[in-house]
C-alpha cells in the first residue's frame, strides 16, 4: 500500500534528477562538470533499476545494476588520474 503512495513520487524524483544531470552534461562550462554530470547519471541508472527490481519482485535488474556501477566507477577513477597526471593514462 505504501509502495503504491510513494512510488510515483520516486520516480518523478529520479526523473527531475536525470534532467537536470542532463542539462549539466550540456551547459557544463568544463570538463569536470560534464565529468561530474556523467557519474551522477550513472548512479542514477543504478537507483532506477534497483527501483525496477522492487516494482518487479525479480533479482535480474541487480545483475544489471552491478555491471553498471563498476564500469562506472571504473571510468570515473580513471578520468581522475588522467585530470591528476594533466594527460592520458598510459
Amino acid at each position: 500500500m505504501i509502495t503504491t503512495m510513494i512510488l510515483p513520487m520516486v520516480v518523478l524524483l529520479l526523473l527531475a534528477a536525470v534532467l537536470l544531470s542532463v542539462l549539466r552534461l550540456l551547459r557544463g562550462p568544463h570538463s569536470l562538470d560534464r565529468v561530474l554530470a556523467l557519474d551522477t547519471l550513472y548512479v542514477l541508472t543504478v537507483a532506477s533499476l534497483f527501483l525496477l527490481e522492487i516494482v518487479f519482485a525479480t533479482r535480474a535488474y541487480f545483475e544489471a545494476a552491478l555491471i553498471i556501477a563498476l564500469l562506472g566507477f571504473v571510468g570515473t577513477v580513471a578520468f581522475a588520474r588522467s585530470v591528476e597526471r594533466g594527460g592520458p593514462i598510459e
